[in-house]
């Protein structure tokens, strides 16, 4: 039967990516269903346009639905949930609270009940092929060392509500790999795509390049704390690329992979990397992380360095993410995570061109 292909999470830029890459993978062919908030559906409407003219699509191959995760059957009409129902054959769940900073209430109803109802939504479907359901690699929480992709442990605490919530939406979507074929993914921390530096907000590593460029009038600029533990960055094309070959590869079915980067750099050498593309300087002596932490308390100076003070608890955790079966199972496919030093130069000049544009900054609060 023909792919139905349905998306939470559109029109977000990983969506709108996975999207392209879908139809790429599968030579044009199939029909996407992406369910959108009511006051979603003009940006969406055009997100759809320019998916269609991209790739080179019919009109009746991308249907906008509208609907909401956070209601019981995703808020979609009986009538159109009735046609759909033996239509989809590929769910691609990427809805999500992704802020750091985002209050317990609001993380809880759309990461934990929203999934909640999309697994209750998606046992319903008769034609189910795979279920892709987008987790994160630091469900991990506060446990260090090696993590391992067949683990879901929970963890002695979460450095944020972020962590917490996608902990707990991930054992749903557990519970359900009995009933449907389902493939979880848990990424490393997303940054823009590798050949183009291309992203849509300046979070995650993008924080480091705010601190670095708005105290770059600074005669020299230290680095924060010790810098001796790693971050793992994986830049978006290699979250697409890979996500869509273990959906539709019968190898994907009933596992979790991390889409983290196998060779992983330590703070301090980003850091080096991201000053000398800014700025052409190499960063000298250190600041304790407790002062660093200690001054973001200040909304002010969170506002005008343009930094989350959550972000700065992954500078000191030390946890290592086994990327074994990720590797194994994407054996021969010619997709491998490139290095984070080839490139940084596209990351920078993207960031540069960008920065000062509102819509790409995250509001600090």
């Amino acid at each position: 039967m023909e792919h139905g292909y349905f998306f939470t999470g559109f029109p977000g830029f990983i969506s709108n990516q996975l999207i392209r890459e879908v139809f790429r993978r599968n030579t044009g062919q199939g029909t996407v269903y992406v369910l959108v908030l009511p006051n979603m559906i003009e940006k969406a409407e055009s997100e759809r346009a320019k998916i269609i003219k991209d790739i080179n699509l019919e009109e009746n191959q991308f249907e906008i639905i509208t609907g909401d995760i956070t209601v019981s059957g995703l808020g979609i009409d009986q009538q159109v949930n009735a046609r759909l129902g033996a239509k989809i054959t590929h769910i691609f769940h990427l809805a999500a609270i992704y802020d750091l900073a985002v209050p317990r209430e609001i993380a809880y109803r759309v990461n934990v009940e929203g999934t909640r109802n999309v697994n209750d939504w998606a046992t319903t479907l008769k034609n189910i092929q795979r279920y892709t359901y987008f987790s994160t690699a630091f469900v991990a929480g506060k446990r260090e060392g090696i993590l391992y992709e067949d683990e879901l442990i929970k963890p002695p605490g979460f450095k944020n509500f972020y962590e917490e919530t996608k902990y707990e939406a991930e054992v749903l979507v557990e519970s359900v790999k009995s009933e449907i074929p389902v493939t979880i993914i848990r990424p490393g921390i997303v940054k823009g795509h590798s050949k183009t530096g291309e992203t849509i907000k300046f979070d995650g590593p993008y924080f480091i390049m705010n601190f670095i460029d708005r105290l770059g009038f600074m005669p020299f600029l230290p680095t924060l704390g010790k810098g001796d533990t790693v971050v793992n960055l994986v830049p978006v094309d290699y979250i697409i690329e890979a996500t869509t070959y273990l959906t539709f590869a019968d190898i994907g079915a009933g596992k979790t992979y991390h889409l983290t980067d196998p060779n992983p750099y330590k703070v301090s050498e980003l850091y080096e990397m991201m000053m000398l593309e800014l700025l052409k300087k190499q960063p000298k002596g250190s600041v304790p992380l407790s002062l660093a932490k200690a001054g973001l308390n200040f909304r002010g100076l969170r506002r005008y360095l343009g930094v989350e003070k959550e972000a700065l608890d992954y500078f000191t955790w030390r946890g290592t993410f086994d990327s074994s079966q990720a590797q194994d199972d994407l054996k021969g496919s010619g997709i491998v995570c490139p290095d984070f030093k080839e490139g940084i130069a596209v990351m920078a000049a993207f960031y540069r061109e960008n920065k000062h544009k509102p819509h790409y900054q995250i509001n600090i609060v």
